[in-house]
């Protein structure tokens, strides 16, 4: 089925409803078209440079199949232990290997986002970390988590603001940035571009 045209000037170039939630939480107004942009790894680059890139790829191809709203938000969120990028489990035993890897330590969680702006052709774009600690977990707890079906669509197989917070004991950081965008972040470049405005105030006459 075709996707409807955005009627908005903000287009949210992502299916992830995570995302979709944390934007509609504080009042911001914008169309979801998900993204079909290639998010494989390219040799060389460092995790910061993969979800900025992916995160302009992202914005960038919306804005080329549906050009017909102003500014176009793309996102990309990763896990990172140590150096390497944990992305979405293939499959049960993929998700517990990932999990028993993070039990007891902490991780990074980077998200990229940038706004393209179709009008003038520019792009603001940036990163945000975050430090996330686990607690210990038993193979019990790893096992049932992975019943409940959460983690198979979760970079990193978990999920802070659901099931998978019983495993945080803390984070260093931004929580929406583990949720998978950094609001406060990417409302700031949104207010100050002009793409909205979250409080407006008539003048008393």
């Amino acid at each position: 089925m075709p996707l409807a045209p955005p009627e908005k000037n903000l287009v949210l170039a992502s299916a992830s409803p995570r995302r979709r939630d944390l934007l509609s939480s504080v009042g911001i107004e914008f169309d979801v078209l998900p993204s079909m942009a290639d998010e494989c790894v390219l040799p060389g680059e460092t995790p910061e440079e993969h979800v900025v890139r992916l995160s302009k790829e992202k914005a960038n191809e919306v804005a080329g199949r549906h050009g017909n709203s102003r500014w176009y938000l793309g996102s990309d969120t990763i896990v990172l232990r140590d150096a390497t990028i944990l992305g979405k489990p293939k499959d049960p035993e993929d998700a517990a290997a990932m999990l028993r890897s993070l039990s007891g330590r902490s991780h990074r969680v980077l998200s990229g986002y940038a706004v393209f702006d179709r009008q003038n052709g520019t792009t603001v774009a940036g990163v945000v970390s975050t430090k996330v600690r686990f607690k210990e977990l038993t193979e019990q707890e790893i096992a049932g988590y992975i019943d409940t079906g959460e983690p198979f669509d979760k970079a990193g197989s978990y999920a802070i603001q659901g099931i998978g917070a019983f495993m945080v004991l803390g984070i260093e950081g931004s929580y929406t940035n583990v949720v998978g965008l950094p609001l406060c972040e990417v409302v700031e470049v949104l207010e100050r571009i002009g793409a909205v405005r979250l409080f407006s105030r008539q003048e008393k006459v």
